[in-house]
C-alpha cells in the first residue's frame, strides 16, 4: 500500500478503533496488581498510542504532502540517472486535466503533463508536472509560443502540492481568465534532485543541483513544449526552500531567468541532517550560496540590470522578515524588486495561498513569449 493511498489510511483508523476497543474490554481484566498485568496495561496504551501517532501522521502527510512513498519517507529515494544519448529531453508519463470548469476539455481548460525531465549538463533526471494553459490548444494559436514559469514546492514536500495544497494551475487559469495576467505554462517540481535537500547547489562529487535548475530545466522544456529560450521568457518561483532557490537562481543565474519569487523564502542553504556536507569545506561556494552576504560583499551585478524579483513575508508569523528586508533593501540598487508584507500570516499554504494570485500576476507582468 502507498504512504498516500486511502487504503492504507482507511486501514490505520480502522486499526485505532479497534485497538481502542480492545483495551476497554480488556482493561478491568489487566487492573489486579502484578507484573504480568502491568506489562499488559502498557502494552495496550504503547499499541493503541501507535496507532493513534500513525493515523494522525498520515492524514497530515496527505493534506501536506510531505513525503510521497515510503521510500521518501525512509530517505531511501535514489537519484535518477541521465537519459541515454540520443533520448528525448522530456518523457511524458501521464496526462491528467486541472480542475477547472470544463477541465476535461483541453480547449477550455488546459492540461497537466507528469514527466520525467533529463538534465543535460547536469546528467541526472527529475520527474515534474508540466500546466499547458488552455490558448496552447486552441485553433489559430498553433504556432505561437508562450512565457514558462519554474515553481518549487518546499522540502520535505511533493510536486503534488503545488497541483492540489497550493492550487497553481487553477490559480493561473482563474487569473488568465479574468484577463488579470497572460497565459503562462508552469513547470511544477521539488527543489531537489536527490535524495537529500541539495537546495540548488552543485555538491562536489553529488547531484548538480544549480546546474539542472540554472540551465537543463528551461533548456529541456524549451525543447519540448512553445518556450523561448530567453530569459524574458522564464521566470521561476517558490515557497520556503523552493523561494530560496528560486532567488537563488534568479541572482545567479540572469542568463536564464529574468523574473524570481520568493514566498517566505530562506536566504542561505539550510545545513543538517536532510541536506548533509552540500559544500564539502569550499567556503568560498559556501558565502557565494548566502544571498545576503553575496549582496554585501561582491560587486554590483550589471547583469542584474533587467531582472526583477518579488519577496514575500509577514510582520508576525514569519521568521523571515528582517532578512527579507534586508534583501529588498540590498537588491534595490542592483534590480527591480518588489514587495508583499502581510500585517499576520505564518509559514503555512495558508498563507502562501493568499500570496499567489498576486504573485503570479506580477511574474506575468514581467515576461514575456
Amino acid at each position: 500500500m502507498g504512504l498516500t493511498s486511502d487504503t492504507l489510511l482507511i486501514c490505520a483508523v480502522v486499526c485505532t478503533v479497534l485497538m481502542f476497543a480492545v483495551t476497554v474490554w480488556l482493561w478491568p481484566r489487566l487492573v489486579r496488581p502484578g507484573a504480568r498485568q502491568m506489562l499488559g496495561r502498557a502494552g495496550l496504551l504503547v499499541v493503541v498510542q501507535a496507532f493513534v501517532f500513525a493515523s494522525v501522521g498520515l492524514v497530515a502527510n496527505r493534506g501536506f504532502l510531505l513525503y510521497s512513498s515510503w521510500d521518501d519517507l525512509l530517505g531511501q529515494t535514489k537519484q535518477q540517472a541521465a537519459a541515454p544519448a540520443g533520448a528525448a529531453a522530456v518523457q511524458v508519463l501521464g496526462r491528467q486535466a486541472p480542475e477547472v470548469p470544463g477541465g476535461s476539455n483541453p480547449r477550455g481548460g488546459g492540461v497537466i503533463e507528469k514527466i520525467t525531465l533529463h538534465g543535460d549538463r547536469s546528467r541526472t533526471a527529475a520527474q515534474a508536472y508540466v500546466y499547458l494553459p488552455p490558448e496552447y490548444f486552441q485553433p489559430g494559436n498553433e504556432q505561437r509560443r508562450f512565457p514558462a514559469a519554474v515553481v518549487l514546492t518546499g522540502y520535505p514536500g511533493m510536486a503534488e502540492n503545488l497541483l492540489k495544497g497550493l492550487r497553481y494551475p487553477k490559480t493561473a487559469w482563474t487569473q488568465a481568465k479574468q484577463k488579470k495576467m497572460q497565459p503562462m505554462i508552469l513547470v511544477m517540481m521539488r527543489p531537489t534532485i536527490a535524495p537529500v535537500n541539495s537546495q540548488c547547489i552543485d555538491v562536489p562529487g553529488g547531484p548538480q543541483s544549480e546546474t539542472f535548475f540554472g540551465t537543463d530545466v528551461t533548456k529541456a522544456i524549451s525543447s519540448t513544449y512553445r518556450v523561448g529560450t530567453s530569459p524574458k521568457n522564464w521566470g521561476i518561483m517558490g515557497d520556503s526552500t523552493g523561494g530560496y532557490c528560486a532567488l537563488k537562481m534568479a541572482v545567479q543565474h540572469p542568463e536564464t531567468y529574468s523574473a524570481g519569487v520568493g514566498l517566505s523564502a530562506d536566504y542561505k542553504p539550510e545545513i543538517d541532517g536532510d541536506s548533509g556536507d552540500l559544500f564539502k569545506g569550499n567556503k568560498n561556494e559556501e558565502k557565494r550560496s548566502d544571498l545576503l552576504w553575496s549582496l554585501e560583499h561582491k560587486p554590483r551585478s550589471r547583469a542584474l540590470a533587467n531582472s526583477s524579483f518579488l519577496v514575500t513575508s509577514s510582520k508576525q508569523g514569519e521568521p523571515n522578515i528582517k532578512d527579507t528586508m534586508r534583501f529588498v533593501k540590498m537588491m534595490k540598487p542592483q534590480a527591480h524588486v518588489s514587495s508583499i508584507i502581510l500585517d499576520r500570516g505564518g509559514h503555512n499554504f495558508n498563507t502562501w495561498r493568499r500570496e499567489i494570485p498576486p504573485a503570479l500576476k506580477w511574474l506575468g507582468g514581467r515576461l514575456s513569449a
